[in-house]
C-alpha cells in the first residue's frame, strides 16, 4: 500500500485528494509544522531534502508533487484522471499539470516572500510582482473560460495540480479573487466534490497564515 508522507499545510493535500479522486487505498503519516512554520527535520529521514510531499511504493520513495501525480495515475490507476497522447485535449492536459508549479507557484512564492518582509512593502519589485500575478490570474481566468475544467469536459490530474495555487493565495496572502469570475466558480465546483471534501477534512490547512 502507499504511504503518504503529508506535511500539515501543504503541496502534500494534493496527493490526499489525487488518491480519493481514484479511490485507492494508502496509508498517511502526519508530520506537523515547526513552530516557525518549517518542515521538521524528520522528513529528512524520508527524503533528504526534508520536504513534502513525498510518497514510499514499495522500495521506492518519490518526492515533487507533480512527479508523484503523473506517477499514481499511470503506475496505480491505469492512466485514470490523465488523457492519453493521441487525445485532442492532451496539450492542454500537459500544460496546466506543469503549469501549477512551474508558472504560477513559482510566481506566488515571490509574491509570499516579499508580503512577509516589511522593508518590501513600498519597493517597486513588490508592486511589480503583484501586477504580474494579476497578468497571470488574468489570463487563468480567460483560459477557465471554456471549462468547466483546466483539460476541458473532464475533470483530470492537471486540476489537482491546480488548486493549491488559489487556496495558497487565499489562505497566505488574503488574496480576492472575487473578479476572476472563472476561478472563483472552478473553485466554488471544486470545493463540490465530495473527493476534495474528504481530502481537505484529512489533510487541508489548519489554519490561514495572513
Amino acid at each position: 500500500m502507499l504511504t503518504i508522507y503529508h506535511l500539515e499545510t501543504s503541496r502534500s493535500e494534493r496527493i490526499v485528494w489525487l488518491m480519493e479522486e481514484l479511490g485507492l487505498p494508502y496509508r498517511m503519516q502526519v508530520f506537523p509544522r515547526e513552530t516557525t512554520g518549517a518542515a521538521p527535520h524528520l522528513l529528512k529521514e524520508i527524503h533528504a531534502l526534508g520536504r513534502a510531499p513525498a510518497i514510499r511504493d514499495g522500495d521506492a520513495v518519490l518526492a515533487e508533487s507533480g512527479a508523484i501525480v503523473d506517477y499514481i495515475v499511470h503506475r496505480h490507476a491505469g492512466g485514470r484522471l490523465a488523457l492519453s497522447p493521441d487525445d485532442p485535449g492532451y496539450a492542454r492536459y500537459v500544460y496546466w499539470l506543469h503549469f501549477a508549479e512551474g508558472s504560477l507557484m513559482s510566481l506566488l512564492l515571490i509574491v509570499l516572500v516579499l508580503s512577509r518582509v516589511p522593508e518590501a512593502a513600498a519597493s517597486p519589485v513588490t508592486a511589480r510582482m503583484r501586477e504580474r500575478m494579476n497578468q497571470m490570474l488574468s489570463f487563468v481566468d480567460k483560459e477557465l473560460a471554456a471549462g468547466p475544467w483546466f483539460a476541458g469536459a473532464a475533470f483530470t490530474a492537471a486540476d489537482v495540480m491546480m488548486v493549491f495555487p488559489f487556496t495558497t493565495l487565499r489562505n497566505f496572502l488574503a488574496y480576492d479573487l472575487a473578479p476572476y469570475a472563472n476561478i472563483a466558480a472552478y473553485l466554488t465546483r471544486i470545493a463540490a466534490r465530495p473527493a476534495y471534501q474528504k481530502a481537505m477534512s484529512l489533510a487541508g490547512p489548519k489554519k490561514k497564515y495572513v
